[in-house]
């Protein structure tokens, strides 16, 4: 989907699996030197299991710890990651956690970690690395939000308040970065075709798929080439928006 061959460096947070495992995919192929995160020491060997595979495949994938919802670990990965390549060109904020739950037997814990991941972690990643796309005057910024984001979700007011919380974040530091050759985009997936919906009971998932009007899930793959597309080098001109890629299950 993008217009050339492309090249620099891409940081994915959480992306061993799923939407991420298929972003990092597509970056590698696409000439970037990819790197994304473990969150501690106890998910360190399996991301490197992971790495293992990737590179089985031709794909070279760089680790750093971080995690997202711990200031000091971003600034520590993001000196790591720095030092190591001099750069960052493109930063995807994908990792994320759901604690689902009716609001009325919701522990505060649950609304807490969902927040201080898939809201504060946004912040605290981009924010460890905005200096440097401003000193380079250039930066591509993609935050992967979510459906229930836009329409709600019954279960859900951790996770949706979370991810809408993204849309805002985007939209005021695309104004910020605009003159400064920084975009700051959203992408919001439906249901994909992940390790997380196959795990759902199959009378329920096909209630969902029914839902859907292109009658299928969407693929990892789908979500990726949206990212890439983004990321693009020519793609300066896209910034504060919010693309919707669900299958026409949620129109606005």
């Amino acid at each position: 989907m993008t217009a050339q061959k492309q090249s620099g460096i891409a940081l994915v947070t959480g992306g061993t699996r799923g939407i991420g495992e298929a972003i990092c995919k597509m970056f590698s192929g696409e000439g970037y030197q990819v790197v994304t995160t473990f969150r501690n020491k106890e998910r360190e060997r399996q991301a490197r299991e992971w790495q293992s595979r990737m590179a089985d495949d031709g794909l070279e994938i760089d680790l750093v710890k971080m995690d997202v919802s711990d200031m000091r670990s971003c600034e520590i990965a993001a000196d790591e990651l720095l030092q190591r390549y001099g750069r960052l060109d493109v930063l995807v904020n994908n990792a994320g956690i759901t604690r689902d739950s009716v609001m009325k037997k919701m522990p505060i814990e649950a609304w807490q970690e969902v927040i201080h991941t898939n809201l504060d972690g946004v912040f605290n990643v981009t924010r460890c690395f905005l200096d440097t796309f401003l000193a380079q005057h250039y930066g591509r910024i993609i935050n992967i939000s979510s459906i229930n984001a836009q329409k709600g979700q019954f279960g859900q007011v951790n996770y949706s308040a979370a991810k809408a919380g993204i849309h805002g974040f985007t939209k005021a530091l695309a104004q910020e970065t605009a003159r400064k050759g920084i975009t700051v985009n959203t992408i919001s997936p439906g249901y994909v075709e992940t390790d997380m919906i196959m795990a759902i009971d199959e009378k329920i998932r096909e209630q969902i798929k029914a839902q859907i009007p292109v009658g299928r899930f969407g693929q990892p793959e789908e979500i990726a080439r949206l990212v890439a597309f983004l990321a693009n080098e020519q793609s300066s001109f896209i910034t504060g928006a919010d693309f919707s890629i669900n299958g026409g299950m949620f129109m606005h």
